[in-house]
């Protein structure tokens, strides 16, 4: 019984990839995350403006000769903004408003990064339908959070749901996933080739568990992290039980640069 994608389905999955992050405001268009707390007297690094914390909202304080817009309107004087608020930009760069665990910080995605300049395209392994699995979601009894180490070096809480549970390698595995607004999965792992053939670790995203309780697990479909793309990116690593014990051959492997 299988209801997985094609191989061509695999083939059109990679261009969106390639796409999405060469985008001019993709993962590779980061240039800096800049935190609120390092801020010294509100003013953030190359990003004009004033900027304070105000109960769950960020005020910024602009002129119209700072060049920062929202939804194509200059700023000028005082806006509120909520994390997640899009539409804020300075001249072509995007300005992204992000706040995890309660700390803000504004992340400046720039179509002439250096990185995007680069971009040659995503090394993968080719298509083997082998890594096609089908898993079942064991679902907690509510949620509870982990602190992991992230890719800037500081630990973090990891919200988790529930385990995918499926066999490969001759054994049965499981990889506690958190579960998404849109009901599908989500999860860091690493495995026997990570950090020699694949990136350090990698991020899995499949969609939401059947009525009966099981998932498409296309290990075909093991994705690069945003860090992969850009060093400005928080990207956590895998928490306790998510390394897999044998080699998957099978995803993407690393950026490629030319």
């Amino acid at each position: 019984m299988s209801n997985h994608d094609t191989e061509e389905d695999w083939h059109e999955w990679r261009r969106r990839r390639v796409e999405a992050v060469s985008a001019p405001h993709g993962p590779l268009a980061l240039t800096g995350t800049h935190w609120l707390a390092d801020a010294e007297d509100g003013r953030l690094p190359r990003v004009p403006g004033h900027w304070r914390e105000k109960g769950d909202e960020l005020v910024l304080t602009a002129s119209a000769a700072d060049g920062i817009t929202l939804d194509g309107v200059p700023v000028s004087g005082e806006v509120r903004l909520t994390a997640g608020r899009g539409g804020l930009a300075h001249g072509e760069r995007a300005l992204a408003l992000v706040r995890p665990e309660g700390e803000w910080a504004v992340r400046v995605f720039d179509p002439a990064a250096a990185a995007r300049q680069r971009f040659a395209g995503i090394d993968a392994f080719g298509y083997d339908p082998r890594w096609a699995l089908t898993a079942r979601f064991e679902p907690y009894p509510r949620r509870h959070g982990v602190r992991v180490a992230n890719a800037d070096g500081r630990e973090r809480g990891l919200g988790l749901d529930g385990d995918l549970v499926f066999t490969a390698a001759g054994g049965e595995h499981r990889i506690a996933v958190a579960v998404e607004a849109d009901g599908s999965l989500w999860g860091v792992v690493a495995d026997a080739t990570s950090g020699s053939q694949t990136f350090r670790f990698r991020f899995l995203r499949p969609p939401a568990p059947a009525a009966d309780g099981t998932v498409q697990l296309d290990l075909n479909r093991a994705q690069l992290p945003p860090c992969a793309f850009s060093d400005a990116f928080l990207c956590p690593f895998p928490p306790p039980g998510n390394t897999l014990p044998f080699a998957v051959e099978a995803g993407e492997k690393a950026v490629l640069t030319r």
